[in-house]
């Protein structure tokens, strides 16, 4: 985007545009409670998925002055990724397996009101990749929903904990689970899937809001009419992808099993009434045993929210040889490039590129690397005469298939777990900056066949994951991005990959937690720490922020997990384990240990 976007983008992203934009036949609901910043109903705070509170009770001046209000205990260990729900003075709190809801009243202090705990089979557990996280529920029309590991969403009563109605959106023996959050959207709840690694085919679901049935379902693989593309009318880079555009990309029935499951985040723009999101790596991880671009696997999506044919698309990583997933969030904003406003979308995907794209077009407008270490691609190909506009610049010395199978591919950087993972980033319309928790770590890579069977792992690769070089053995670092000139405005370097999804707020204070256990508070201009506490495990999850009688608070859920934290999490001893991330994060135990509680910030009473 250099040069590109103008000095005017500083001031944007209108608030039109934080609260979803228009509220074009819209979930009324939810768009007025996002309206409201004294609560949360999404995961992404808004439709745009900026992550930004206009709450600002809390201050770059006074923040240095919170402390704890009240804690809360979820009686279960792992990683506790997402964060709580505030509505109408109830907040409601999700664990990881078995997915406890929790629904605690502010009135006094987190007292329970009720408590929902699935009946779900353990047997599900031995198929969800990287940790039993859940990343939380949403709201909408007085129903709380979550998306249970072995795949069952379920609407509860928001007053009472009763199920209002459920039903499965995969099948476990087939390796299909879920670790994601879903989003009302108009009358329907949009759900995607986990278990590109066990060789499940990837699916975004549409079901009825009022009773779970199922309005639309689109493939990431296979024929057109099962993707609901068109292949006339849906376009990459401007042109139509043309017929059987992803049969034509893998070898035989290979799209069968090809992965691409839909298991990130959301967003919707009303006025142009499409969802964006990113499909996952392909199945399996060994490249040469799935020749071509296995389209549409680590591709954007834009999808109509009425009929979930996709609008455009665009592959990011084709034929991805490192498992580059593409399910990072897409934050949506308004700016101006070259004097127009346009519609954008910012997405910090796994392969260490910030792409910015027109969300109403599929224009690529920018590709820039977040990570100065990124050495797979020199750059993505942004000449629109050029036969692989739009494609990665690949540097074969970093490949994964040249030498063939059961050798060992060295050097590669990012690692496998993404110059940044699922932890979602922040935007400030304030500053006209990206915040993003990012990873600086490289990997060693060595594929080997894998047959497939239905449940069963089918990774096909070893991974080894070491820091980046020149970050004095850290693994993070916490960045703003200035999409005006495609560069890091300033960066935070961490001990440990920053896996907690950041909070922008209108007091000028950007929150993130640290793997160590740290909630942090940074100036949103500078980047200078302005507070820190230290919870009691390792945070995973995603800062929020709320007001109850007229006093802001912010919570975090604190619980060491995740792919980053698996080997803690979990008790892992094989220094592989954890597709490489155990023996990358060994130090962790010596800075935090287990947990599930969640932690509430105030500042003092009358202050």
């Amino acid at each position: 985007m250099r040069a590109m976007l103008t000095a005017k983008s500083l001031a944007v992203a209108t608030a039109a545009a934080l609260l979803g934009l228009a509220p074009a036949h819209a979930n009324d609901d939810v768009l007025k409670r996002i309206a409201d910043p004294a609560g949360q109903v999404l995961q992404t705070i808004d439709y745009a998925n900026t992550r930004y509170s206009r709450l600002d009770q809390i201050n770059a001046a006074n923040v240095g002055k919170l402390a704890v209000a009240w804690t809360f205990s979820t009686g279960v260990l792992r990683g506790h990724e997402g964060s709580p729900l505030v509505v109408d003075g109830v907040m409601y709190v999700h664990t990881p397996f078995p997915n406890i809801v929790y629904a605690l009243d502010l009135d006094h202090d987190g007292r329970i009101l009720w408590k929902y705990e699935p009946k779900q089979g353990r047997a599900v557990t031995a198929i969800m990749c990287c940790d039993l996280i859940n990343r939380g529920l949403a709201y909408a029309e007085g129903m709380v929903f979550l998306h249970q590991a072995d795949t069952t969403i379920v609407a509860l009563d928001a007053k009472t904990g009763a199920v209002r109605w459920k039903v499965a959106n995969g099948d476990p023996k087939k390796g299909e689970s879920s670790t994601a959050t879903v989003m009302p959207v108009k009358d329907k709840l949009i759900v995607g899937i986990a278990g590109a690694e066990f060789g499940a085919r990837g699916h975004i679901s549409a079901y009825n809001l009022k009773d779970g049935t199922l309005a639309w379902r689109a493939y990431s693989t296979g024929p057109d009419a099962e993707m609901l593309l068109d292949p006339r009318k849906t376009t990459e880079l401007g042109k139509p992808v043309g017929a059987d555009s992803s049969l034509k990309s893998w070898q035989g029935d290979q799209w069968k099993i090809g992965g691409g499951a839909p298991w990130g985040w959301f967003a919707y723009d009303p006025k142009l009434n499409l969802v964006y999101y990113g499909s996952a790596n392909p199945s399996t991880w060994n490249p040469s045993q799935r020749p071509g671009d296995n389209k549409w696997s680590d591709t954007i999506f834009a999808r109509d929210a009425d009929t979930g044919v996709a609008r455009w698309v665009y592959q990011m990583t084709p034929h991805d040889q490192w498992d580059f997933d593409g399910v990072n969030e897409m934050i949506l904003t308004d700016q101006m490039v070259d004097g127009q406003a346009r519609a954008l979308l910012t997405h910090f995907d796994r392969n260490g590129f910030a792409y910015t794209i027109d969300r109403a077009t599929g224009a690529l407008l920018g590709a820039e690397k977040f990570d100065p270490t990124v050495n797979w691609a020199a750059g993505i190909d942004m000449d629109p005469a050029s036969p692989t506009y739009g494609r990665p610049l690949l540097d074969p010395a970093h490949g994964t298939e040249a030498k063939g199978e059961d050798e060992t591919y060295t050097g590669i950087c990012p690692a496998a777990l993404g110059a940044k993972n699922q932890q979602p980033a922040a935007y400030s319309p304030k500053t006209g900056l990206f915040y993003v928790p990012t990873n600086h770590l490289c990997m060693d890579y060595e594929p080997f066949h894998v047959d497939y069977t239905p449940g069963q792992p089918y990774v096909g690769a070893t991974l080894t994951m070491y820091p980046a070089r020149g970050g004095d053995g850290r693994t993070g670092n916490f960045i703003a991005w200035d999409n005006v000139k495609g560069r890091i405005a300033w960066s935070v370097p961490e001990l440990f990959s920053v896996w907690s999804g950041a909070l922008a707020t209108a007091g000028g204070v950007v929150f993130y937690g640290t793997l160590e256990g740290y909630l942090k508070a940074v100036d949103a201009t500078t980047g200078k720490e302005l507070y820190r506490f230290k919870t009691p495990s390792g945070i995973v999850g995603n800062v929020m922020t709320y007001t109850h009688r007229g006093r802001q608070c912010v919570a975090v859920l604190s619980g060491i997990g995740g792919w980053a934290g698996i080997g803690l999490a979990a008790g892992l001893a094989d220094p592989d384990a954890g597709s490489g991330a155990k023996d990358a994060y060994a130090a962790l135990d010596r800075y935090t240990a287990l947990g599930g509680q969640l932690t509430v910030f105030a500042l003092p009473e009358g202050f």
